[in-house]
């Protein structure tokens, strides 16, 4: 059974350049703005990277921060966590020139995003 790390995590934000400024002062983490994506990203040395998705009370809500975990096959694994009493939320989707995401529920009702390279 293949052992899949936790690779990206967002961290809600109502304004992705104000949260930005506050984790990279309190922090020391690097953030890259990326306006024509409506987001920014994160980096931190020896953690996972991530990022700070606009609060837009649907799919993105205070509150919730989204794990993300590496898959070698996002439909396999969005299959087996349906299999196992989850759900699909999200489908696999393309992120242009990076890789795939999609977003399950556990039993409990959490989402978990998953990122396939």
């Amino acid at each position: 059974m293949p052992i899949y790390p936790i690779v990206h995590v967002e961290i809600p934000a109502k304004d992705r350049e104000v949260a930005g400024r506050f984790y990279a002062e309190l922090c020391g983490w690097t953030v890259q703005q990326l306006p024509e994506m409506g987001y920014a990203t994160f980096e931190v040395e020896g953690g996972p990277r991530g990022g700070f998705p606009t609060i837009d009370g649907e799919m993105v809500k205070p509150r919730e921060i989204m794990v993300y975990i590496a898959s070698d096959n996002l439909d396999a694994t969005l299959a087996k966590a349906t299999e196992l009493g989850g759900k699909t939320v999200v489908e696999k989707t393309p992120i242009p020139g990076i890789g795939f995401f999609g977003i399950f529920e556990d039993p409990s009702g959490n989402r978990i995003g998953i990122f396939e390279r």
